[in-house]
């Protein structure tokens, strides 16, 4: 490391050691916050470092450049010097604080003594937004740098060494940090902790109650919300694993501190949470531990919680003592890359919506029988929807189902949309530059525009709106009719946190009423899809809310604050709102689309409705002594849409299924276990040995015994009680083909069989 970075960074340090508090570890200012840190220390960390790099963004842009000097090579011909040094009577000061030097300044290196212009003379292109960028590396990597000062364990500061480098020359070539080598890519196991968590939940709990059900998957969530903040041990704190473990557990701690841990506090480097891309062998590994910190703070923290969620948190050790089993089980289900609900979880959950579809009726029945399941949707043919399509696009066509469904109102854009077509209004995005040279029509129209918004927005000084409309990082949409602009849209795009943020948004009063706001936000919105923004962001007052409403802006913002927390400007009074834009959408033609859509829909119902309205002839047969027909015969039936439906169980017979899974393993393991302590069950215990019996699987394609049974039903195979029996029923079938009814093993059969029949009947499991 060159002197002037470390000068830098050891400045650093004397002023957080200078204003620290009692607490010596390094959690408060640096990502290597120490294991077994609690939540809010994290949190507080990462506002730290948040507020550090909005100081940094808001430095006079000749500090910015010291600043980089500091990370820059010299771009003197042949000189070797890798970052400007400071002059040694300043080289206490901070460029940060206190200090902003002279460029023409010399190197304090004697290798160098060029200027500190010449260390920043590659910069002078690159923009703010750029700048910023790189300054936020840079407070990543003295972070990282104080970060391995600090750590006491040798693996992790070889990683934080590694990182440190690594962004370094990031810095050096302005280049986005990537990771490569033999640590590979995320995710790194299949399925993931999250994907396994949420088949535990399906497999353990779907018998619960809706209520019961929701509680679960809250505490599961907390689980693993815990998870992707806990901070691991180190491996050399792993006294308790054996060689070949102690060797994948430092690979994957490796790999959650250059993924997981270490990204949450630089953002320079690409996050990942840890139940994303970790699977079975880190939860296997850190189980343990993590279970019992986790019942520990279930004991301490359980009155501090608020009441709604003491309830979540009296689940949770029972949530963990049932989880623990599933990870620490080789043959597992829930870690299965296919696993799917068995049929008894799909029961219960169609038992559930049936439910809460009846309580929400207002048509209540108890019946079972008035339960119709939803009929599979079809696609229709396309043949249909091109003869629909070819026959609305007809001139003379009219459509039959006005009556039924009135003309649809033409979408708000349409006129501007047809203006744009006949070329009497036009798009430009527009916008002031400091570096190129900017067309006299452009200045004009950023002059129109200011005016536009200067009278449509009185309550925005003048002063303001020059500033923001005039500003290099900012660019405005305008909607220019007949040579000048009529409306446009002011906007700044953070391409590296990813959202535009909308700063005026105005149509000149005499121009309003005509579409063109609707279709000026389209525009924006195909222009940023184009360049890879998915998200708007804006405040809006009072009279603005509507408009945006109907634009698709809403005020549950789904992006996280932190993203946008110090990127925009926030008003006093107004509501922030936010836009989710769909990247495979053209905007511009959206309406359009969807009103050809719903035309097609009308004509095929038209269609429809003409081949329902044919008349079929009465039926004679019930004349001529018939006493009933199968109801698919009735003509037209089938015509209008008709398909016959599977009648639901009897409930005056067994349930299929237990309610619970586990008590039905349970019921079907006893009866297993009598079955084979019964005198004539000996033939039937284990496989049939092909070297005592050649010819046995030349006749008995299905084989079944009571040792595979044992083992299907320890599988949980077994997810209803018909499986059990069928089994059952093959190692008696089985028999029986096989042997003539003189021998021994038939009779065994008989008898194993009818003993079986007799234990399902005392539990209740037999119906036949």
């Amino acid at each position: 490391m060159n002197d002037s970075v470390k000068q830098s960074i050891e400045i650093k340090i004397e002023k957080q050691d200078d204003h620290r508090s009692a607490h010596h570890h390094p959690s408060s200012t640096s990502p290597a916050a120490g294991g077994g840190s609690q939540e809010a220390t994290r949190q507080d960390s990462i506002e730290r470092i948040l507020q550090r790099k909005q100081k940094v963004y808001q430095l006079p842009r000749n500090q910015k450049l010291t600043k980089l000097s500091m990370y820059s090579a010299c771009q003197g011909t042949e000189c070797r010097c890798t970052g400007w040094k400071t002059p040694e009577e300043n080289r206490h000061k901070d460029v940060e604080v206190d200090y902003c030097p002279n460029f023409k300044e010399e190197c304090r290196n004697p290798n160098c003594k060029h200027s500190l212009e010449a260390h920043i003379s590659h910069l002078g292109e690159i923009n703010d937004d750029q700048i910023n960028e790189l300054l936020g590396a840079i407070v990543d990597v003295e972070n990282l740098y104080m970060s391995m000062l600090r750590e006491t364990d040798t693996d992790t500061k070889k990683v934080y060494a590694y990182l440190f480098r690594l962004l370094r020359q990031c810095i050096l070539t302005r280049s986005q940090a990537v990771i490569r080598g033999p640590l590979g890519d995320p995710p790194f196991e299949h399925p993931s902790i999250s994907k396994a968590v949420t088949n535990f939940v399906l497999h353990k709990y779907s018998h619960l109650n809706p209520g019961e059900l929701e509680t679960m998957t809250e505490v599961a969530k907390t689980f693993l919300h815990c998870l992707n903040h806990w901070n691991f041990e180190a491996p050399s704190a792993r006294k308790d694993l054996s060689h070949e473990d102690a060797s994948n557990y430092k690979i994957n701690y490796t790999r959650w501190l250059v993924f997981c841990h270490v990204p949450a506090f630089c953002s320079s480097l690409r996050h990942f949470e840890t139940s994303i891309v970790f699977g079975r062998n880190l939860l296997k590994a850190v189980y343990q531990y993590v279970y019992q910190q986790l019942l520990t703070k279930c004991k301490t923290e359980r009155d501090r919680m608020p009441p709604e969620k003491r309830n979540m948190l009296a689940q949770l050790p029972k949530f963990l003592e049932a989880l623990k089993h599933e990870v620490l089980n080789d043959d597992s289900q829930i870690w299965d890359p296919n696993f799917k609900p068995t049929a008894s979880i799909m029961l219960q959950k169609s038992k559930r919506q049936h439910e809460a579809a009846v309580s929400s009726s207002s048509k209540k029945s108890s019946d079972p029988k008035r339960f119709k399941k939803d009929p599979e949707c079809e696609d229709l043919p396309d043949e249909v929807v091109v003869r629909a399509l070819k026959r609305i696009n007809d001139s003379n066509y009219t459509s039959r189902t006005d009556v039924v469904f009135p003309p649809l109102q033409a979408p708000r854009d349409e006129a501007a949309k047809a203006e744009e077509s006949r070329r009497e209004i036009e798009f430009h995005v527009v916008g002031n530059s400091l570096t190129k040279p900017v067309t006299k029509e452009s200045m004009l129209w950023l002059l129109g525009l200011h005016s536009v918004f200067a009278h449509q927005l009185p309550g925005m000084p003048r002063e303001y709106i020059s500033q923001l409309v005039f500003d290099p990082k900012h660019k405005t949409l305008a909607l220019v009719k007949d040579g000048r602009p009529i409306g446009g849209i002011c906007f700044r795009t953070f391409a590296t946190q990813g959202f535009t943020e909308i700063v005026f948004c105005a149509v000149t009063s005499s121009e309003q009423v005509k579409g063109y706001g609707t279709h000026l936000m389209n525009h924006l919105k195909d222009y940023s899809t184009q360049r890879g923004i998915k998200h708007f962001l804006t405040y809006a007052d009072e009279f603005a809310i509507g408009y945006f409403k109907k634009q698709g802006f809403s005020k549950d913002i789904k992006v996280s604050r932190h993203v946008y927390a110090g990127y925009i400007k926030e008003y006093e009074g107004a509501t922030l709102m936010h836009c989710e834009l769909h990247p495979s959408l053209i905007y511009t033609h959206f309406s359009s689309v969807i009103r050809k859509q719903k035309e097609i829909l009308k004509e095929l119902i038209a269609q429809r409705q003409q081949e329902v309205q044919k008349v079929h002839p009465g039926l004679t047969c019930f004349k001529e002594g018939l006493r009933s027909i199968p109801i698919e015969s009735i003509p037209g039936l089938r015509e209008v849409g008709w398909r016959p439906q599977f009648r639901t169980q009897r409930t005056s017979r067994p349930l299929e299924e237990s309610a619970d899974p586990d008590k039905l393993a349970n019921s079907l393991s006893g009866v297993l276990q009598s079955v084979r302590q019964h005198s004539s069950a000996w033939p039937f215990l284990k496989p049939v040995n092909p070297a005592e019996v050649p010819d046995y699987y030349d006749h008995i394609k299905y084989p079944m015994d009571l040792k595979t049974m044992g083992e299907r039903l320890k599988n949980k195979y077994y997810v209803s009680r018909r499986l059990f029996m069928a089994d059952m029923a093959r190692i008696f079938t089985n028999c029986r083909l096989y042997n003539s009814p003189e021998t021994e093993y038939f009779r065994c059969a008989n008898t194993l069989e009818r003993y079986f029949q007799t234990k399902m009947k005392e539990i209740g499991l037999w119906d036949k």
